[in-house]
């Protein structure tokens, strides 16, 4: 009987060992599978679920991958630093005249090319204010429409015109005219902007657009009206006028072309009319048809 009890307690010790040694081995692997290795899978191959068992295992394409929103000081970093106004630098000063654009307070348009003489259009509505250019004295006033197709009088081309000698010694005129501005006479001293008349159709204009015939030329008599139609591209200055360069001056271009030219060059273009003048009738200083001038002057240039 000893002997059995001896031999059930020996079994007894044996069987506490080995499940205190299976336990231990349980729980080693009960942590092992919750917690895992450092960088190691705690599951086996055989026992991780299936790809498409949760989202988060779901490998996605960079075409619908979350970019992150960056944050407040990334997107600071980013943007480059607002700079300050810019330093507005007033234009150089080119001449002591200071100029204005013909045309003001109206919309406008013009030719910047040569089209058989040297003046420039400048397309602008019905009755805008036609303006001098620069101070200086009046030189010349037509305020009568006397073109006729019929006839086509070169003299009368332009219509009711206005012509200054402007301080710069550069002739100035402004045809096709709807109105001359009242008090206008020739002697009339004016400043740079005054108003001379209104943009119109007169003279060979009736069947075009209103537009302001502008031209840039040398003092002469009034025979040599050919003169006064244009003798220097206008265009150049115009653009400087309007766009802020006002004291850019045709003056010496005027003078350099005056002295190859001479004061009154023979008019080779679009000269003669559709009928001639009766002979033993000459050009005065002043006509009866409404054209005004000062007494024809070979006065120095710019005086």
């Amino acid at each position: 009987m000893e002997t059995v009890t001896r031999v059930e307690i020996m079994r007894s010790g044996h069987l506490g060992r080995w499940a205190a040694v299976m336990g231990a081995v349980l729980l080693t692997a009960a942590c092992s599978q919750a917690t895992g290795l450092a960088g190691v899978s705690a599951q086996s191959p055989a026992t991780a679920p299936p790809a498409t068992a949760s989202p988060a295992a779901v490998s996605t394409s960079p075409a619908t991958s979350a970019t992150p929103s960056p944050t407040a000081e990334q997107q600071a970093a980013e943007q480059p630093p607002k700079g300050d106004d810019p330093v507005r630098v007033p234009p150089p000063k080119l001449s002591k005249y200071e100029y204005t654009f013909p045309v003001k307070g109206c919309k406008t348009t013009y030719q910047r090319k040569l089209l058989v003489l040297p003046k420039t259009t400048i397309w602008a509505g019905q009755g805008c204010a036609f303006v001098a250019p620069v101070g200086g004295v009046v030189d010349e006033v037509n305020t009568q429409n006397k073109w006729r197709p019929s006839t086509d009088v070169g003299a009368d081309r332009e219509g009711r015109f206005v012509t200054i000698i402007g301080d710069d010694g550069v002739r100035y005129l402004g045809g096709h005219l709807d109105s001359v501005a009242d008090g206008l006479k020739p002697g009339l001293r004016v400043k740079a902007g005054q108003l001379l008349g209104r943009v119109g159709r007169s003279g060979n204009a009736r069947d075009t657009g209103p537009n302001l015939y502008f031209a840039i030329s040398w003092k002469t008599g009034p025979a040599f009206w050919w003169v006064r139609r244009g003798m220097v591209k206008p265009w150049d200055y115009l653009d400087a006028w309007q766009s802020g360069n006002r004291t850019y001056s045709p003056r010496e271009e005027t003078l350099a072309l005056r002295g190859k030219l001479g004061e009154t060059p023979s008019c080779t273009v679009q000269c003669a009319s559709k009928k001639t003048p009766q002979a033993g009738k000459t050009q005065g200083p002043k006509r009866d048809d409404g054209t005004v001038t000062v007494n024809p002057s070979i006065a120095p240039f710019g005086r």
